[in-house]
């Protein structure tokens, strides 16, 4: 199985984030990062969103959302320089907060500063407050997703995109620094039976969080014509290599039997040292595929 990291500090969610990521920062997230990268991780992850609702946190909300978001582009920019292999995630990006041109400018910037080590998460967001604060419509905002993927896929890579379509249309300009590879993957997020149609029809991977795996296994069945290469990227919450590697590897071979590909890891920690500690762990398995 190929691992990648659920990057600490990044975001701070009631219920998981240890005490630790509260005060820590750059230096701790690019050790982490660092730390993966020589143990053959795969991949680092940073998630997106410009602000969250003031009362979307508060101690009796153990599930909510947390109001604490590195952006995405910054981190993984200063983790670019840090690293050599890691790919790097947006985990996920929302396409309403962004013309897909300057997507396609920005991190197609990364996308060359990194050797080409860019891969764009995306998702069609669920935060209304977040999209009216913006100026951005909410409803409709499946539709636009598409069309928005859509564009990406014609200009990520290109001198002189052109495209034409319901929600975006452009040609005549020069995107230069474009992204160095000749496809950027691209990797849709959500849970549902939607958003795996859009990743099967438009991207090169499906991000459904952490579904049990039997309702992942009747999903992919429904989907059986996916693209050539196309990967199933799950998360699996709270393991712990270092004190249950059999239970562990037992986990990641039921996901491999349900058609996960990918895995970002997320252990459980009580401190940086004990990250780290669990990230060598999760290299010495049996069923973890360095990159």
């Amino acid at each position: 199985m190929r691992i990648g990291i659920s990057t600490p500090v990044v975001s701070v969610i009631p219920g998981r984030t240890a005490d630790w990521e509260l005060d820590a920062g750059i230096e701790e997230i690019a050790e982490v990062a660092q730390h993966a990268d020589r143990r053959g991780f795969h991949f680092v992850t940073c998630s997106e969103h410009i602000g969250m609702p003031s009362d979307v946190w508060s101690p009796q909300l153990p599930n909510g959302r947390g109001t604490r978001y590195w952006d995405p582009l910054a981190t993984l920019s200063y983790l670019a320089g840090k690293t050599e292999r890691l790919r790097l995630v947006t985990n996920i990006l929302v396409l309403g907060y962004h013309h897909p041109l300057e997507i396609a400018k920005r991190y197609g910037t990364l996308d060359r500063m990194s050797g080409g080590r860019v891969v764009l998460g995306l998702g069609v967001g669920t935060v209304e407050a977040e999209f009216k604060a913006l100026g951005v419509p909410f409803e409709g905002r499946g539709p636009r997703a598409d069309d928005a993927m859509r564009a990406l896929r014609a200009s990520l890579s290109q001198l002189e995109p052109e495209y034409h379509g319901e929600f975006y249309d452009f040609d005549g300009l020069i995107i230069d620094p474009h992204a160095i590879q000749p496809r950027v993957p691209l990797w849709v997020g959500g849970h549902s039976k939607r958003a795996l149609r859009r990743a099967v029809t438009l991207g090169d991977g499906w991000m459904p969080g952490a579904p049990d795996m039997e309702t992942l296994r009747t999903m992919l069945a429904g989907f059986p014509e996916r693209p050539a290469g196309f990967e199933v990227i799950c998360g699996a919450d709270s393991l712990d290599p270092a004190a249950h590697p059999d239970q562990v590897e037992e986990t990641l071979a039921e996901m491999d039997e349900a058609g996960v590909t990918m895995v970002p890891f997320r252990p459980v920690h009580r401190s940086l040292a004990h990250y780290l500690e669990q990230l060598d762990a999760m290299a010495a398995l049996e069923n973890f595929t360095p990159l």
